[in-house]
């Protein structure tokens, strides 16, 4: 019932910009504002990694990989996460995932494509 949806994804050339989002439009407001989140990607042949995460009081956290380039916010009024991914390199490219935690149990989004062409 909770499960987060994604959406934004798509293809760019190299040095674009997606901006990815997050919805969990089941939860209610007082539970959103308790819950922390991951972006998580997941390439061809590559196990899942972790992008970036922010926790209900707002730290951030994010994969050297992506540090300075990608940006991860919350809008807790739209119960919403937001990935913003600038500089995008073809290694980039993987099907990225949200990740919704609340009270130690996961639920997952069914991820969106991510496609970056050099």
């Amino acid at each position: 019932q909770g499960d987060p949806v994604e959406s934004g994804g798509g293809s760019v050339e190299a040095g674009g910009s997606l901006k990815l989002s997050c919805r969990a439009p089941r939860i209610i407001l007082s539970v959103f504002w308790e819950d922390d989140y991951g972006w998580f990607r997941q390439a061809p042949g590559k196990q899942r990694e972790l992008v970036a995460s922010i926790t209900s009081d707002g730290s951030t956290q994010y994969a050297d990989s992506v540090k300075g380039r990608f940006t991860i916010s919350r809008d807790n009024s739209r119960k919403s996460v937001y990935l913003l991914m600038n500089g995008l390199k073809p290694e980039d490219t993987a099907v990225y995932y949200c990740m919704r935690r609340y009270r130690g149990q996961d639920s997952w989004g069914p991820g969106t494509q991510v496609t970056v062409s050099s």
